[in-house]
């Protein structure tokens, strides 16, 4: 059965966060706001934010800095997901992806279809792993940020959810590099 096993001990993870916008200030940045609430609220560590323009080699500059950063877990983005001319986010991070998880994107349309219908298919969020560190890529709406932390990345994201998460499986991630990086100790 689905769900916390609370005899486990939370293991808080640092997760970054980066906002990909042409538009937006740290003042001004709901969808970057929404999640760093949710991480911190949960009891993870943010352990980077920014904010960059749609521009693939920037993308890509500061997500392979936070990849290399060994106290970054998990990254988040948000916006650049849309079918615009400046939507550059899938393009920018799916050619760093060692793998794919396209279960993520299913799970995210199911979850957003049940909320905004067949307008879900205006999204490409999509989320793989490369070097060890997940990134998870979001819409640029607070919603959609919502719905992928609270009916996704919460569970997966928490050391004590049953059956299987994310975070029990992160120190054979780089199996294939033989880096030995390994998932935090939970706190005795």
């Amino acid at each position: 059965m689905a769900g916390i096993d609370e005899s486990l001990t939370f293991v808080p993870l640092g997760i970054a966060v980066l906002t990909v916008s042409d538009t937006r200030s740290l003042s001004e940045d709901k969808s970057g706001d929404t999640l760093t609430a949710r991480l911190t609220g949960a009891g993870h560590r943010l352990a980077a934010r920014a904010i960059v323009t749609d521009d693939v080699a920037e993308i890509r500059r500061v997500v392979q800095l936070w990849i290399d950063d060994p106290t970054v877990d998990a990254i988040i983005t948000t916006g650049g997901t849309g079918f615009t001319g400046r939507d550059v986010t899938p393009e920018a991070l799916e050619p760093m992806f060692e793998k794919r998880m396209d279960g993520f994107s299913a799970v995210f349309h199911r979850l957003s279809y049940d909320k905004i219908g067949t307008s879900t298919i205006q999204s490409r969020a999509t989320a793989g792993v490369a070097g060890a560190t997940y990134i998870f890529v979001l819409p640029g709406s607070p919603g959609a940020c919502k719905d992928a932390w609270d009916g996704i990345l919460a569970q997966q994201l928490d050391y004590r959810h049953r059956p299987c998460n994310f975070v029990e499986i992160m120190p054979r991630l780089d199996e294939h590099l033989r880096r030995g990086r390994s998932v935090p100790k939970p706190e005795a």
